[in-house]
């Protein structure tokens, strides 16, 4: 697929939830969001360019107050999810603010979620190649 992504997104360690402010009900859990977008994993299917106002459930953060942060997006995809029963659903966000990317930067910080390889110790059958 042509990845059009124009910043890395960063999958999140904490689902927080994610309201339509509009209809009051709940769309999906965050799975990873940055400044231009998030992808929420959700229950149902959103058609491409529904125009939408959202409010993110925010996780805890350190010198933040808020407990919630509300945006204006746009769906630019939705899809299947590995799991057949849940879609994902891109965002574009309209307009951020630069309280609102403070925070999108804590809990990016704070929540990302590691693909660390582990520092495992070299297997005792494996060939060192250099010899």
């Amino acid at each position: 697929m042509d990845e059009r992504r124009k910043q890395p997104r960063k999958d999140l360690m904490s689902y927080s939830q994610v309201f339509d402010l509009r209809g009051g009900y709940l769309i999906g859990y965050l799975g990873d969001i940055n400044l231009l977008g998030a992808m929420v994993i959700s229950d149902h299917e959103i058609k491409p360019d529904t125009e939408l106002s959202v409010s993110i459930q925010l996780p805890e953060l350190e010198n933040f107050s808020e407990s919630s942060m509300s945006l204006s997006a746009r769906v630019a995809y939705c899809k299947p999810d590995l799991s057949p029963e849940y879609f994902n659903v891109g965002m574009e966000f309209k307009s951020v603010s630069e309280k609102q990317k403070e925070i999108i930067e804590a809990v990016m910080e704070n929540y990302e979620f590691r693909r660390q390889s582990p520092n495992y110790p070299k297997h005792p059958n494996e060939v060192d190649e250099r010899g």
